[in-house]
């Protein structure tokens, strides 16, 4: 016959049995952008959209290969290397341009878009802190979605090279020279700095202000999020007479970090040489990641507090 004490101990031991793991704040984090990429398929399948538009308008243009490559030949280093990559830049082009917009658009409605459909009421129901989940949607512009272009670009470029090396065998020229004008691993290096560092890390400034002006405004939240840059640039015109604040946001954002001892802003060639030492020196970095953490953090207290809409 079981005494009071071991009935006692059984009924603990099954509790302790039956209480649920906890869940690491990680994980926590890491299937909150799960969940964004689930509910936000355009992250992923724009970056497809447009490589496979591409490929296919490349794919039919190969025909003219051979003409350009024998015209090519005939023009110094520099030129020929320019014309024979030409279609790989702007395929690297196309794809950040549209990583921008979906980035820009993501972030405007990230918030406003769970208070307006009140499913924020849902969200906040589950074991997920507001911190976890601002953080969630802000790492998707600033570095799940450049991962995204970086591997899309590689890949649709690494396409091309293999489709065109078929085109120029097949015509009987050297894919020699196409290799060494576009040398892949080296342009691809220069892609994952340039995409992951400066649309990513660099811009991340931007994309804090959108994600707090999307938790906070009740209607046109892209309105109220271009309006006040917009109104501090023209105050200090009329009342000074200059454009400092434009002029900082066009550097910072525009310009990029000073690279290669220059004042020259940031650009493709640039990055190959030492992409990551200078990015990593230079102030303006720690600024903008200070900025983008006190709009962050405004984000998370307006989620905490802001009702639907």
């Amino acid at each position: 016959m079981s005494t009071p004490s071991n009935v006692l101990a059984d009924l603990q031991s099954r509790s302790e049995a039956m209480a649920p793991a906890e869940i690491s704040p990680l994980r926590r984090l890491v299937w909150s952008v799960r969940r964004e990429l689930w509910e936000n398929r355009s992250i992923y399948l724009a970056p497809l959209a447009v490589a496979a538009l591409f490929l296919a308008g490349f794919l039919v243009a190969l025909v003219r290969l051979p003409h350009t490559v024998r015209a090519a030949s005939a023009l110094g280093p520099i030129q020929r290397q320019a014309a024979i990559e030409q279609p790989y830049v702007i395929a690297a082009i196309m794809l950040m341009a549209i990583a921008m917009l979906v980035a820009v658009f993501y972030c405007v409605d990230a918030l406003y878009g769970e208070r307006r459909d009140r499913s924020t009421l849902f969200w906040k129901s589950l074991p997920v802190s507001d911190w976890t989940t601002v953080l969630s949607k802000a790492s998707i512009p600033i570095l799940v979605l450049p991962l995204v272009t970086f591997a899309v670009t590689v890949v649709t470029q690494f396409v091309m090279l293999l489709a065109s090396s078929a085109v120029l065998a097949a015509s009987g020229l050297s894919v020699r020279t196409l290799w060494s004008d576009v040398p892949f691993f080296e342009i691809s290096g220069i892609h994952l700095s340039h995409i992951v560092g400066f649309h990513g890390i660099w811009w991340a400034p931007i994309y804090g202000w959108l994600l707090l002006v999307s938790a906070w405004a009740k209607r046109a939240p892209f309105l109220w999020a271009t309006l006040p840059p917009v109104a501090i640039g023209a105050a200090e015109r009329i009342a000074f007479g200059t454009s400092h604040f434009s002029s900082f946001l066009q550097n910072h954002f525009l310009g990029g970090p000073i690279t290669g001892g220059s004042d020259s802003g940031m650009s493709m060639d640039m990055l190959g040489e030492d992409p990551w030492g200078w990015f990593l020196l230079d102030p303006g970095l720690y600024v903008g990641l200070a900025v983008t953490a006190a709009f962050l953090l405004a984000a998370v207290w307006l989620r905490r507090w802001r009702g639907p809409i």
